[in-house]
């Protein structure tokens, strides 16, 4: 039992962070009907710098940096993230205690209604489409050059009024937080992991925590989901040798069947030109190893100079 009753869960602001959060709170709630989860709501960096493309501002740690010293502080127990934005390498003290059931984790294209008798590959030449992910862009570009590609910035709804006032033609969003916000409905076409690999942990959502309080700890074991974890977990790892943030063309894919997991990934220049591609089956058990493996894959076919001139880049 923890000490207190009051477990307190903190979460961004967005309307789907509280979404997801709230969905985090009411299955603990059902699991735990002694304590009370409240939630505590703050900015992060990535929320409140909106003029600038993500990958120029530079910090991994873009939408989970204020979660995580609430928690250190112990202002907060817990932080829900999209697993996506929460780096693979945590600050001291806090660890990845949960990871839930996933969402579709396929990139999705939505677009105008001048658009709706057109799929990703009859777009038009010029069609200006929307995303701020490099990973999106630089898969993109590669098998459809002849588009123009726009950084979008801004909530899922504001993204979404950009689209409709005419501003872009068409966006690429997650497909997990069109559903999680009930606008499945605005999904045009489910794009084929042939052609965008989806990002590291796309579509999970993590609960971060300090390591040290096991009492906490032991609240998620009703809502942990086995098979998400371990293609999770082999992801991150593949990310995390690569030394690559949420902010890098990195694109995986992962499946399991019976007992062995199979990770695909891919880095992309970005202007589209090289995708470096690999894929490592291995032990369900030890899903780390299975990331290792494919991120010295692909550094031996070059990635790693691929992704330095980036960083590069984005530093000068």
């Amino acid at each position: 039992m923890v000490a207190s009753s009051t477990v307190r869960i903190s979460s961004r602001k967005s309307q789907l962070a509280l979404v997801q959060t709230h969905w985090i709170q009411a299955e603990l709630s059902k699991s735990h009907p002694n304590h009370q989860f409240h939630v505590v709501t703050m900015s992060t960096q990535g929320d409140n710098i909106l003029d600038v493309p993500l990958a120029k501002i530079g910090d991994k740690g873009l939408f989970t940096k204020e979660l995580e010293h609430s928690m250190l502080r112990k202002e907060s127990d817990l932080a829900v993230h999209s697993l996506k934005d929460l780096p693979t390498n945590l600050p001291e003290g806090l660890i990845l205690g949960a990871v839930t059931e996933r969402e579709n984790p396929a990139d999705a294209l939505v677009v105008h209604e001048k658009l709706k008798d057109k799929s990703l590959a009859t777009l038009p030449s010029g069609t200006v489409v929307g995303t701020s992910s490099l990973r999106r862009l630089a898969q993109l570009r590669h098998y459809y050059p002849h588009l123009t590609f726009k950084d979008v910035r801004g909530n899922l709804n504001t993204r979404l009024q950009k689209l409709d006032s005419g501003e872009y033609d068409a966006l690429i969003l997650a497909a997990a937080g069109l559903q999680r916000l009930g606008m499945g409905d605005r999904i045009h076409e489910v794009i084929d992991a042939e052609i965008s690999l989806h990002a590291v942990g796309q579509g999970a959502l993590g609960i971060e925590c300090r390591a040290e309080d096991p009492e906490i700890l032991a609240l998620f074991a009703p809502i942990i989901h086995y098979p998400t974890t371990q293609r999770c977990l082999a992801e991150r790892s593949f990310l995390r040798e690569l030394e690559g943030g949420c902010q890098v063309p990195i694109g995986v894919n992962t499946s399991i069947d019976a007992t062995k997991l199979t990770l695909k990934g891919i880095v992309a220049s970005l202007d589209g030109q090289t995708l470096i591609k690999g894929e490592v089956t291995g032990d369900l058990t030890n899903p780390e190893a299975i990331g290792l493996e494919l991120a010295h894959q692909l550094k031996d076919k070059g990635a790693q100079d691929i992704l330095n001139k980036i960083i590069a880049e984005f530093r000068s």
